[in-house]
């Protein structure tokens, strides 16, 4: 008996293997929604810097998870305008983009997706939980010092499940076309909170210590990170943790219609992983 083609995939997940992208390639893989991952590594390959990868990419494809790695980059709007319009025209009816929460430069890249002729929703979200768990932050858990500027500092960090789940819902219910959702956790925390719950869910003493911008800068750059890295990073810490996001937001309850993840419920589940473990 022959076997069966494969059947084509009807949604593009750029990003498909980061931290919110694979969770949606799961959802949607578990619902029975074929699906394309677009990253350098997949077959075809994606490439932002690479307009030519683009187009084997969007072969087929009905509708589309758009991430950027970094939408402060100079060029970065015009990159996602390009390839909104790229969708459209090869086909896709349906756009979901990843912005983000109180970022005035996300704007440009979300009208470039509003204006590319396609269905639209944006969703914005706060910090991710999981940056103590699957990035920036881990290796600062693992040693047990949370350094940071901006002791005043609170956000109401917003676990990436929540965030998949609301962008699988706006690529497959018409009910979120048109819609933006500004995504958080429940609570504001402090970075001493977030060390706080961390130590209870580890079961180990987790501190947070306040720095100097300058200094923070520095940390950077003993671990190993470019000058211009650092000045960046340092820079848009400070930005994003001025107090203009000191507020909850409400998407997840707009899109789900349930209550989104606190971050001592993620703390516990991470923990259980072994992620944390010294």
């Amino acid at each position: 008996m022959a076997t069966p083609p494969t059947p084509r995939a009807s949604a593009l997940v750029i990003g498909g293997t980061g931290k919110t992208g694979r969770r949606v390639v799961e959802r949607l893989t578990s619902r029975g929604h074929p699906v394309r991952v677009g990253a350098l590594d997949s077959d075809p390959a994606f490439l932002w810097e690479d307009a030519d990868t683009w187009q084997a990419a969007l072969d087929g494809i009905d509708r589309v998870y758009i991430t950027h790695p970094n939408i402060t980059l100079p060029g970065a709007a015009k990159q996602v305008e390009a390839f909104a319009r790229a969708a459209v025209a090869g086909g896709a009816r349906r756009l979901v983009l990843l912005s983000g929460r109180g970022a005035a430069i996300a704007e440009a890249l979300e009208e470039g997706v509003k204006n590319s002729g396609a269905d639209w929703t944006i969703v914005r979200p706060s910090w991710f939980s999981q940056n103590f768990s699957e990035g920036f932050f881990l290796q600062a858990v693992l040693a047990g010092e949370i350094a940071l500027p901006l002791p005043d500092a609170r956000e109401a960090f917003i676990d990436v499940g929540d965030i998949a789940d609301v962008v699988v819902a706006a690529l497959i219910d018409d009910r979120h076309v048109g819609r933006t959702y500004e995504l958080s956790g429940p609570r504001l925390l402090s970075f001493a909170d977030v060390a706080a719950e961390l130590s209870m869910a580890t079961g180990r003493e987790i501190t947070y210590t306040p720095l100097a911008v300058e200094q923070f800068r520095g940390t950077l750059r003993k671990s190993g990170f470019p000058d211009d890295f650092a000045e960046a990073f340092a820079e848009g810490f400070v930005d994003s943790m001025d107090g203009h996001n000191a507020h909850l937001a409400h998407g997840v309850e707009e899109a789900l219609g349930r209550m989104p993840t606190d971050f001592a419920d993620y703390a516990r589940e991470a923990a259980a992983t072994g992620v944390w473990n010294a």
